[in-house]
């Protein structure tokens, strides 16, 4: 199997700078509580050792339509205020000023009467929207589906961990093995840590994800002629998958899930997270093979197992990874 070690030095080097993940969602909750009134959560990312430069604003109906002053809860900088919207919420528009100048995205949840929850999802590229009709299901598929695809791509730290495991494991079978016990196992922690039924705080489960790097790191840099090891010969046992689920759901309970709709959405948001993965995986694998064809002697000293280039990715990688783990 080809694969591109010049995709993983410039993931490490993207990687090497920041912290293992990327920024946390915003979040716009707006909770109705009868026919005129409205309670609004918003959360802010931190950016270093204030809010990021982002601000809610609410349809030009509400009477109070910006937020107040900000307070720290550990993790991210929140308020929360009622406000009047005499004739409800649709037809205006939600928007989140700051939001195009930024990297990160946005959940609004709302609802347009008690227990009925709609979300969307704003981007630097869509920071406002026109509050629609209900939206039902297939709005709540559409946008879980996108926050699972975005967290994936944004996660560094898991994409570099699927990335030594193709590296590990050149044995395509194997490696169809892993990847399907990494999604089963990380589908189970997902749901149960989103569900409340598992509470684990976020800083020992991004530690222990760092720690499955360096683990597999240094499988790599076996030398050719030592033993298989438990990772290459069952690498679907050391998957870590149920910690990357604990991870995955970490971003989910950020953003929160619709009334009602509690499965749908888990399914929308793990779905989102495969399809991003697979994507990973394809993109890696084509452009290995493709470099394999243009330069096999380079792409076949870059990955020969015991190789110096594959040598000095695998300390790069441990590196990081060593780093995100202290």
């Amino acid at each position: 199997m080809r694969l591109l070690a010049l995709a993983l030095t410039a993931l490490t080097l993207l990687a090497s700078p920041a912290l293992p993940h990327a920024l946390q969602p915003g979040f716009l909750d707006i909770k109705s509580l009868d026919s005129d009134n409205w309670r609004v959560f918003w959360k802010v990312p931190a950016a270093g050792s204030g809010p990021l430069p982002i601000t809610a604003i609410l349809p030009e109906t509400c009477e109070t339509r910006r937020a107040g002053d900000l307070r720290f809860d550990g993790a991210a900088f929140v308020t929360e205020w009622v406000t009047r919207c005499p004739g409800g919420l649709e037809g205006g528009e939600i928007r989140i000023e700051g939001l195009e100048n930024t990297q990160t995205d946005v959940l609004v949840r709302y609802e347009l009467a008690p227990g009925k929850a709609e979300s969307q999802r704003l981007t630097a590229a869509t920071s406002a929207f026109t509050v629609p009709e209900p939206q039902g299901r297939l709005g709540i598929l559409t946008t879980y589906v996108a926050l699972g695809i975005d967290h994936i791509l944004r996660g560094i730290d898991h994409l570099m961990f699927v990335f030594a495991l193709i590296l590990l494991v050149r044995d395509r079978k194997r490696l169809v093995g892993a990847v399907t016990a990494f999604t089963v196992a990380h589908s189970i922690s997902l749901a149960s840590a989103s569900l409340g039924w598992i509470v684990v705080p976020a800083s020992p489960v991004e530690a222990v994800v760092a720690l499955s790097i360096m683990f597999l790191a240094a499988e790599l840099l076996r030398p050719t002629e030592a033993p298989i090891t438990l990772a290459q010969r069952w690498p679907w046992l050391v998957a870590f998958g149920l910690l990357h689920g604990l991870g995955f759901a970490r971003a989910l309970l950020e953003v929160g899930l619709p009334e009602g709709e509690v499965p749908l959405a888990l399914f929308a948001f793990n779905l989102g997270v495969e399809i991003g993965q697979l994507l990973f995986i394809g993109l890696v694998l084509v452009v290995g093979a493709l470099l394999g064809r243009l330069y096999p002697v380079v792409m076949a000293a870059a990955v020969r197992p015991g190789g110096r280039g594959l040598g000095a990715t695998s300390y790069l990688m441990g590196s990081i990874a060593a780093f995100w783990f202290i």
